[in-house]
């Protein structure tokens, strides 16, 4: 069923049929953009491009071309003001009716054009009297005319709703968002900043970034659940993958000193403020090293990532100042937990683990093994309460099916999260290279698979013989670089620092005119 039009709507499709009527092109192909708006207003000079109103003598006349959307217009006699607005931001347009196509002033812009609506300006830069660098445009002409108003607030069913604010509607409608919310074009500004700084921080290393499979016959590398799919030519299954760490090691097999992969994850799992089930993962595979080598260089990273975005090694989230400039702190996964819970979990069976859960207010079922039980305790009790940059060492075997086996501590691995403001950052290991071992952690996972935990691994035989042609000691990192960027933009919610989040089908086709 066709949606009901506003009346705003219906307004501006009978503006775009006089447009048509009066021959004027609507939607149109190109147009030579030399100037944004930031760089008139940083480039500029009074002494040399003139003040006033345009009419004086300036030395140079600054000519330039902007295109951009009609942001707010006032409409005056035979001149207007306009503020455009582009993608480094707005400066307004002072628009005279003797400057533009006879007619065109009093008939086209001054009752066809609307806020939204994008057009090309072509002109000179000067400085009102009032003391706004601004630009004389010489030509105007429509390249985009808007069909849909731009969000206001408005009462709906007796309550105000603001969908400039309403996050529900930025998140579904993000181009809307992008358009209103100068500042959220910024955070994906500063994404991709991280991103690209991430990537050269490793290439100076002389590290190789590889593309592994996005379809995989056997999902592994992580605890997750996955998305499952079929090919329909081979007749097969197949599944998104959930991590890219068995794909990156076989290449460590293969002779590679340094591997890694930016790239799309995807786990069936919830959603929450850190959790969207597509995210982008970064994973680094270096030969020849373990996991106190790849602490120092996390450390170093996200301290220079920061530098990078804010001039120094601090960032601001919510009312607190985090440093992340080096050392980190380094606790052990045990002593963490005995900190913040007065519980000694080392050396207990999953019996005494289970009571000492309970005691502290956890659930348990019988599908959870021991790692599981010490991993909600950790999850409930510790992390939230870890503000400051902390790397969690030294994990129990059950947890952690893909590390080496601690050299000094029995039942553990040589494996480290970084947990900043509550949250993981990043998870690494002393990389497992013992095929025979990982047979058996494997089969481990299995049966944890048969008590009926969703989330344990699957056997991976050609990994496994992979393996068997001979890894060399390696360490293995992941960090997600969707709470990386929330950490560094001080965003509180995934869904901030991802473009087009996964939401809930919307309830009607259309939800414009009732807000979401």
């Amino acid at each position: 069923m066709a949606r009901e039009m506003t009346e705003q709507e219906e307004v501006r499709r009978a503006a775009l049929k006089r447009l048509h009527e009066e021959g004027v092109q609507a939607y149109g192909y190109a147009w030579d953009v030399t100037h944004h708006a930031e760089d008139v207003l940083e480039s500029f000079d009074d002494a040399t491009h003139g003040d006033g109103d345009g009419d004086g003598e300036p030395v140079e006349r600054m000519k330039v071309s902007l295109a951009g959307r009609i942001m707010s217009r006032r409409i005056m006699g035979k001149a207007s003001f306009l503020h455009l607005q582009d993608e480094s931001g707005q400066i307004q347009v002072y628009v005279r009716r003797d400057d533009l196509p006879e007619g065109f002033y009093n008939t086209v812009f001054k009752k066809l054009l609307d806020i939204g609506d994008i057009v090309g300006v072509r002109g000179f830069a000067f400085r009102t009297r009032m003391g706004e660098v601004s630009v004389h445009a010489e030509a105007l002409e429509l390249l985009a005319k808007a069909l849909r108003p731009l969000p206001v607030e408005k009462e709906t069913e007796g309550r105000v709703f603001n969908e400039v604010t309403d996050k529900e509607f930025r998140y579904r409608q993000r181009y809307v968002d992008l358009i209103v919310h100068p500042d959220v074009r910024k955070v994906f500004r500063q994404r991709a900043t991280i991103i690209s700084g991430m990537r050269r921080f490793l290439d100076d290393r002389g590290y190789v970034e590889v593309e592994t499979p996005v379809l995989q016959p056997i999902y592994g590398g992580a605890a997750a659940r996955p998305f499952k799919t079929h090919h329909n030519a081979l007749g097969m299954p197949l599944f998104l993958r959930i991590a890219d760490e068995l794909y990156l090691k076989r290449l460590i097999v293969g002779g590679f000193d340094g591997v890694y992969e930016i790239s799309k994850d995807f786990r069936n799992e919830g959603l929450s403020r850190y959790h969207n089930p597509e995210f982008t993962m970064m994973e680094l595979y270096v030969a020849y090293r373990d996991y106190d080598w790849m602490m120092s260089l996390v450390e170093e990273m996200v301290e220079s990532l920061a530098v990078l975005l804010h001039g120094k090694p601090e960032v601001t989230v919510g009312e607190r100042t985090i440093s992340l400039a080096r050392p980190w702190r380094r606790l052990p996964l045990f002593d963490a937990i005995a900190e913040k819970t007065g519980h000694d979990l080392r050396g207990l069976d999953r019996d005494a683990l289970a009571s000492a859960a309970r005691e502290l207010g956890l659930e348990v079922d019988l599908a959870m093994g021991s790692g599981k039980i010490i991993d909600e305790v950790f999850g409930e009790f510790v992390e939230p309460h870890l503000i400051d940059p902390v790397f969690i060492t030294d994990y129990p075997v059950e947890l952690s099916p893909l590390a080496k086996r601690h050299r000094t501590e029995e039942g553990l691995v040589e494996r480290f999260e970084a947990i900043v403001n509550g949250k993981e950052l990043c998870n690494a290991f002393s990389e497992l290279n013992d095929p025979v071992d990982q047979r058996s952690r494997f089969e481990d996972q299995v049966a944890l698979g048969h008590r009926g935990d969703s989330e344990a691994m699957q056997l991976d035989e050609d990994y496994l013989r992979a393996l068997e042609y001979g890894m060399p000691p390696a360490a293995g990192l992941g960090v997600g670089i969707d709470r990386l960027t929330m950490l560094l933009t001080g965003q509180d919610s995934i869904r901030d620092v991802i473009l087009f989040p996964l939401l809930k089908p919307e309830i009607a086709a259309d939800q414009t005119t009732d807000g979401p």
